[in-house]
């Protein structure tokens, strides 16, 4: 079976930051455009960031361009999200998805004081 798991979210003040992990299981990344999503409490599901198969395109949404960098690990199988100076409105369920389509499971990233 084909799974996409993410990890490392959780609570945080704002200003701090967090780095998520999107693991694939029963299939390479390799080649695989991949993205991160995000859906806030009462909203649409939105994007955020996406990475090329190489690795050597990226692309944010406006609201976390500067702040967020999603990067991959080959070796690892999996895609990062590394979020910095994070706001409350960064607070949501994150999805790390790859055509197919496969979606993760999502992940709770709560920003608050």
């Amino acid at each position: 079976q084909l799974q996409l798991v993410e990890s490392g979210g959780g609570l945080v003040q704002p200003g701090g930051s967090l780095r998520l992990s999107c693991a694939a299981s029963g299939f390479t990344l390799d080649y695989y455009v991949i993205g991160w999503f995000r859906q806030p409490p009462g909203k649409e599901r939105e994007f955020v960031a996406v990475i090329n198969w190489s690795g050597s395109g990226t692309n944010y949404a406006n609201s976390v361009k500067g702040r967020f960098a999603i990067s991959r690990d080959y070796a690892k199988n999996a895609v990062y999200l590394q979020m910095n100076s994070l706001k409350p409105e960064d607070t949501a369920i994150y999805y790390c998805y790859a055509p197919g389509p496969y979606w993760g499971q999502g992940i709770q990233v709560t920003v608050s004081s």
